[in-house]
């Protein structure tokens, strides 16, 4: 078996950078895996001490096959990075697994991803593979097939990025014509549709939300775990996107997940079902408004 390169992903945040070296070391396959590590540059001059703190801790990695460091020279910004990053490395290897700095990962993530992208490797209705489990439902098997991309620790091939569109007004013109939005949107539960128009209009830069609607469009599945092999300690305040606290906590699966040809490849609408009842759950208003009860009176006053 192929072992995909890694890609992580680090900006200014040494503390959370270290964490995520350290649990992928602990992973099995670490040894054997080459690591790619994406440096930006800083946005400002008050990010340019943390930037260099990073810089300097990523140079003294090791205990994988090969470390590759890749500092950019001006700042490219989280979505543009990863684009850049995962285009030039799934073209080079023919497939990749993908982490940001913020994700802590189980010690059979790489184990797991790797046999994943192996198993599925030649089959076109599967294009992504994510080892996030935020729904903590237990009703979801330890494997299941879904449309739609979760970006907490993921992977992908060449045959599948090449329908990722960095057109989001593109995207959502043919979500509206062919009126696909509800369904997008977790049955009205969750506003993707909103996120990705959002992006038409620069009020965020979501790499994610266009990876998805790029693979919903083209009816390609996604492999997802109903046991978590990622969890993802950035909602500290500390991150680019990141918010919501608890909201999407999940518990680190610490043994190997059991991995078996789903077959026929068709979308699970038991587990698609699941996060429709975890939307309706944690998105509706009175959830909403009860959160933000819960944070003014911890006196957080943020949005």
């Amino acid at each position: 078996m192929m072992l995909a390169p890694i890609l992580l992903f680090v900006y200014n945040r040494p503390a959370h950078a270290k964490r995520a070296i350290e649990a992928l070391l602990h992973n099995t396959l670490a040894a054997e895996s080459e690591l790619f590590i994406y440096s930006d540059a800083a946005r400002s001059p008050e990010d340019c001490k943390s930037v260099n703190e990073v810089r300097s801790f990523i140079h003294s990695v090791n205990g994988f096959k090969k470390v590759h460091i890749i500092e950019r020279e001006k700042n490219y910004g989280l979505a543009r990075s990863i684009i850049d990053g995962v285009t030039t490395q799934v073209n080079a290897y023919g497939r990749t697994i993908v982490l940001e700095d913020d994700l802590v990962t189980a010690p059979y993530f790489l184990q797991f991803m790797n046999s994943a992208l192996e198993m599925y490797k030649d089959e076109p209705r599967i294009g992504h593979i994510q080892a996030c489990d935020f729904t903590q439902d237990p009703s979801l098997p330890d494997t299941f097939l879904i449309k739609w991309t979760g970006s907490w620790g993921w992977a992908t091939w060449d045959r599948a990025w090449k329908y990722f569109n960095p057109d989001g007004k593109a995207l959502l013109n043919e979500l509206e014509k062919r009126k696909l939005t509800y369904t997008f949107d977790f049955n009205g539960k969750y506003g993707y549709t909103r996120m990705l128009r959002r992006q038409t209009e620069g009020k965020n830069n979501s790499w994610a939300i266009r990876w998805n609607a790029s693979l919903f469009l083209k009816d390609i599945l996604s492999l997802n775990v109903g046991k978590s092999l990622i969890q993802n300690n950035g909602f500290d305040g500390s991150g680019t996107n990141c918010g919501g606290g608890n909201l999407y906590a999940s518990n680190l699966y610490m043994k190997e997940l059991p991995l078996v040809p789903i077959t026929p490849v068709v979308e699970n609408l038991q587990a698609r079902q699941a996060y429709v009842n975890y939307y309706a759950r944690t998105n509706s208003f009175m959830a909403k408004a009860i959160r933000r009860i819960k944070r003014t009176l911890k006196g957080d006053f943020g949005a």
